[in-house]
């Protein structure tokens, strides 16, 4: 148990794909307004959620026993492909303020999705350890998300220089970013 959960935080804060690797930086670029990032978290983790888990069972009981491992990007990109409109669907049912709308080109373009699902077969620890880093990189993909929509509306209306408006300002905030989660890497021993 104890390694589920520090797998899970690992995957959201030290390992985290957005700012560790740098997967999944479009969709934080693109996002606008607070609504929508959080429909955008919402909807990201459990597409990672359900990739990284079922990505995860396809290469451990199809691809790998079948010796097809070179077609695992094909496999997992269609699986990616087939769940983002019936996700995209069942959340806007479910959540109904949020706006779900124009989110799949943004889902669809995530490199972070197909990242952690190669990742977990990459470690190959176990199923339980898949679903934790999946669920991790959702959640980590979200905070920074929620984390670069703060910057942005804080750097809004202040006084930047003129060279720094804009995206130079926002980069230079997602490094510092970066650095501060950097920072929790001696949380963990491992």
């Amino acid at each position: 148990m104890t390694e589920i959960v520090l797998t899970l935080f690992s995957a959201a804060l030290i390992n985290n794909l957005v700012l560790h690797w740098p997967l999944g930086v479009n969709p934080l670029l693109a996002a606008n307004g607070r609504r929508q990032v959080h429909a955008l978290g919402l909807a990201t983790t459990c597409l990672m959620l359900m990739v990284g888990t079922l990505g995860y069972l396809i290469d451990r009981w199809l691809l790998v026993p079948d010796n097809l491992t070179s077609r695992r990007l094909l496999a997992w990109l269609s699986l990616s492909v087939l769940l983002i409109a019936p996700l995209l669907h069942w959340l806007g049912r479910w959540l109904p303020t949020l706006p779900f709308d124009g989110l799949w080109p943004l889902l669809l373009g995530n490199a972070g999705i197909l990242g952690i699902t190669l990742i977990n077969s990459r470690n190959d620890h176990g199923l339980g350890l898949a679903v934790a880093a999946s669920l991790g990189a959702g959640l980590g993909f979200w905070l920074v998300l929620s984390l670069f929509d703060d910057l942005r509306q804080r750097t809004f209306d202040n006084d930047i220089p003129r060279p720094f408006r804009g995206l130079p300002i926002q980069l230079i905030g997602a490094g510092l970013m970066a650095v501060a989660f950097l920072g929790l890497r001696g949380l963990v021993k491992a």
